[in-house]
């Protein structure tokens, strides 16, 4: 089975500098860095090539277009233009990995606690003791 790349990639070039997009998405991140992916995204090209990129506010517009030449060189466009507007959904995080005490944490954050009084201090005292050893365990994969 031979890969469809080439045969879109040349269909999508006869509609112009817009046939650019997806490769240009593709190569945003890498290029401007994650943080400026986060509050900026490709929007368009219009007919002349210059990139259209919609901005989380006014001042991400303002900063990028101060920096509007260097990232059109850098993305190999005529020209680049940000303006506030609607950017992508974000991915959701990764939900953190749940994480149970043993036996020898939760003891040892009982007796870590144990000289507190007031008896609903002292068991989120051994609580969050014992979770945060358990957390701190080096033989829990990445």
């Amino acid at each position: 089975m031979d890969p469809l790349g080439p045969e879109v990639r040349s269909e999508l070039a006869r509609f112009g500098p817009q046939a650019g997009m997806a490769d240009l998405v593709e190569r945003w991140p890498a290029v401007v860095g994650e943080a400026i992916a986060r509050n900026a995204w490709p929007a368009r090209i219009a007919r002349d090539g210059t990139l259209h990129v919609n901005t989380a506010d006014s001042v991400w517009a303002f900063e990028l277009g101060q920096r509007a030449a260097e990232i059109a060189v850098r993305l190999e466009v005529p020209g680049a233009r940000f303006a506030p507007g609607p950017l992508p959904e974000a991915s959701p995080e990764r939900p953190p990995d749940v994480v149970e005490a043993t036996p020898e944490e939760v003891e040892r954050a009982r007796a870590i606690a144990s000289r507190i009084d007031d008896e609903k201090l002292r068991e989120s005292v051994e609580k969050a003791v014992s979770l945060s050893l358990a957390r701190g365990r080096s033989d829990r994969p990445i």
